[in-house]
């Protein structure tokens, strides 16, 4: 297991990184050649817009942060209605609590993919999503890519 406090000064620099540059850049910022490789690799797929569901994936991505620290890189996939968590207007019920939850795991480098389909069926634009949010062309090649890179997949 990594050394906890290594773990959080490498986060908190990078945070530190990401603000000093703007939060336009945060997605480049998260730079793997930082952290080193990760031995463990995950994706979920998140594509509804229920609370409780969101909040399962969200507390499961944060318990494998804790377990696995450094060792881990974590993926969330967002499509259809689950999209609307990274919303800086979400037209589904998404709390202002799961917002500031991911924003949270994103602060530790969890990334959340954006689905360009779903944008496109929604009218939005990458204005329309909260700075950490990062687009791929399509959600579902963007799961089966990262599995094709190793990553274990979680869907709900």
């Amino acid at each position: 297991m990594t050394n906890p406090k290594s773990f959080a000064r490498r986060r908190f620099m990078i945070g530190l990184i990401a603000t000093a540059m703007g939060s336009s850049v945060w997605a480049e910022t998260i730079d793997r050649s930082l952290l080193g490789e990760a031995k463990h690799k995950l994706v979920y797929q998140l594509n509804k817009a229920d609370e409780e569901y969101i909040d399962h994936i969200l507390f499961s991505a944060g318990e494998m942060l804790r377990k696995y620290g450094d060792d881990i890189r974590i993926v969330i996939t967002l499509i259809g209605p689950g999209l609307h968590l990274v919303g800086k207007k979400p037209e589904r019920p998404i709390t202002k609590l799961a917002q500031q939850r991911a924003e949270s795991l994103a602060m530790y480098g969890v990334e959340f993919h954006a689905c360009g389909n779903t944008m496109k069926s929604l009218g939005w634009t990458d204005a329309d999503l909260l700075d950490y949010a990062t687009v791929v062309e399509v959600g579902a090649a963007d799961l089966m890519e990262l599995q094709e890179q190793g990553y274990a997949y979680i869907s709900w």
